[in-house]
């Protein structure tokens, strides 16, 4: 890589003019689009057969320095900076292959669960909370940003402890009261940073993601608290994700000498993850089939199969991360699906926004079905495929990952060339997996030690003024808490340097008199 290579550009999904050709400091920095729509890469980069097999032997944070420096070059983040960013958020990881690889009955299953909070956003949030850091250290936003999130259940835990301590950061993550499993509740209300505001909301998911989505599109309050974006609508989440397709890719073919290409079941609410497979696709990585896994909330089989994106009532599922009638990062792919045509992307999120439904056939239908397959496992399947993989291999799936499984013994995929991708330790769902397993194997101290740790959270309605009334409150007074902290801070330190002063001139006047 030469210095005066320039890093790639991104442009909304929905055209406003003034958010094309966008930086990916600021991409990253805003999160959503000013006119609400999806950064997405103005080109994509590709890879080589040659260059790809020279990244074969890489360690998995050299690989992602590779793959994500295909995107950002020196006039974006200094490579040297790139390699610390990239290592510090690799090492957050228990494993040292970061997400390994194992076989189990005939295919791979990728443990995306090896990070701080046991579940795959942890790739992804570790960087982000990293990336932000590097920026805000360099000139973004006057050094402050308040994170607005939603969660279904993994993403605030791991946006909390990829930002936690963060300096300039407040990280506000909005879940739905009831809707999550305790021990992700607990993940992450027990994070005792004062930058960290947790708050229940009395509704869904998709009522929190509203709540996100109306902040970001209110200007004066955007710009006032700096909005930022942690949900998998941020670019940055996609882009760190690509590197796991390009590692279970070279440990496949490393040890399948005839696998030439290798197929991706995905288990999918947001579309953030199997997303990152796409972009990999289309820089030239060797992949079959990108299977989409879907739980009974199926919006997204249901677009695959008969091109109907229909929004239903969200059902309570094992799965709940799942649990979504509306995918946020769909909208990337129908741009695409359009011919990156954002007249015809926005036509489609208007329509959709009001009436609910989109529908596609004919042409458009074929190619989305050449660039997905899909699938829709039910409890009842999940269950079953929780209970044999235990019984049979000794491996424990959590309920998201058994939907991933089950998809592909239903495509008749099960084979070695193919990865399920294992999106969360099982213990994180243990009511759920008892039901088909008990007793439950024994769960990691760090997860078992939660229950004697103190929490912290706030409720609020369903309303996106009280919640952004709460989000400037919360703000103000921990600003205020650090200003008193830094005051007392220079006012110790004076003190320090005066008494060290006076404690100096009485030794010279005593010298002075021993003379």
């Amino acid at each position: 890589m030469t210095g005066s290579e320039k890093s790639i550009t991104y442009s909304s999904t929905r055209g406003c003019p003034s958010q094309k050709s966008i930086s990916f400091r600021t991409a990253v920095m805003r999160g959503l689009a000013h006119d609400r729509g999806l950064f997405v890469p103005d080109s994509f980069p590709t890879v080589s057969p040659e260059e790809l097999e020279s990244w074969r032997n890489l360690s998995y944070a050299d690989l992602a320095t590779e793959v994500i420096g295909k995107f950002v070059k020196d006039d974006e983040v200094p490579r040297d900076v790139l390699e610390g960013i990239v290592k510090k958020s690799c090492g957050a990881f228990r494993s040292e292959d970061v997400t390994p690889l194992v076989k189990v009955e005939g295919h791979y299953v990728l443990e995306l669960f090896h990070g701080p909070t046991f579940a795959f956003k942890d790739v992804a949030l570790q960087m982000l909370g990293n990336f932000f850091e590097y920026f805000l250290s360099t000139g973004s936003n006057d050094g402050r940003l308040a994170v607005l999130g939603a969660t279904s259940g993994d993403t605030g835990s791991a946006a909390i402890y990829g930002l936690r301590g963060k300096k300039g950061v407040d990280c506000i993550i909005l879940y739905p009261n009831g809707r999550v499993s305790e021990i992700q509740e607990r993940q992450m209300t027990t994070v005792p940073d004062d930058n960290i505001h947790c708050v229940a909301v009395e509704g869904t998911f998709d009522d929190c993601q509203d709540i996100v989505k109306a902040s970001f599109a209110n200007q004066e309050f955007r710009d006032r608290v700096k909005l930022g974006a942690v949900n998998s609508i941020n670019w940055c989440r996609v882009l760190a994700q690509t590197t796991y397709y390009f590692w279970s890719y070279f440990r496949v073919t490393d040890a399948e000498k005839d696998v030439k290409t290798v197929n991706f079941s995905v288990p999918t609410g947001n579309f953030g993850d199997i997303l990152a497979g796409y972009y990999s696709k289309r820089m030239g990585l060797p992949v079959g089939d990108l299977i989409v896994a879907t739980n009974e909330n199926d919006i997204l089989h249901r677009f695959f199969t008969k091109g109907e994106y229909h929004r239903e009532d969200i059902q309570a599922t094992i799965s709940p991360s799942m649990d979504i009638c509306v995918s946020s990062n769909f909208e990337r792919y129908l741009y695409h699906l359009a011919g990156d045509d954002s007249t015809t992307l926005a036509n489609w999120m208007s329509a959709f926004e009001s009436t609910g439904k989109l529908t596609i056939s004919g042409k458009m239908l074929d190619k989305a079905r050449a660039d997905f397959k899909s699938a829709r496992a039910d409890t009842d399947n999940t269950l079953k495929i929780i209970r044999r993989y235990n019984s049979d291999h000794e491996y424990m799936l959590c309920p998201h990952s058994a939907v991933g499984v089950d998809a592909v013994h239903q495509l008749n995929t099960a084979n070695s060339a193919t990865v399920c991708l294992a999106t969360a330790h099982f213990a994180k769902f243990g009511d759920a997996c008892s039901k088909a397993v008990d007793p439950l194997p024994a769960i990691p101290t760090q997860l078992s030690k939660l229950w004697s740790m103190k929490i912290r959270s706030s409720n609020c309605p369903n309303d996106a003024k009280v919640v952004q009334a709460f989000m400037e409150k919360r703000i103000e007074e921990r600003i205020a808490k650090h200003v008193a902290r830094d005051e007392r801070k220079k006012v110790m330190k004076n003190v320090v340097l005066v008494s060290a002063a006076v404690g100096a001139l009485a030794m010279a006047v005593s010298a002075l008199r021993r003379r």
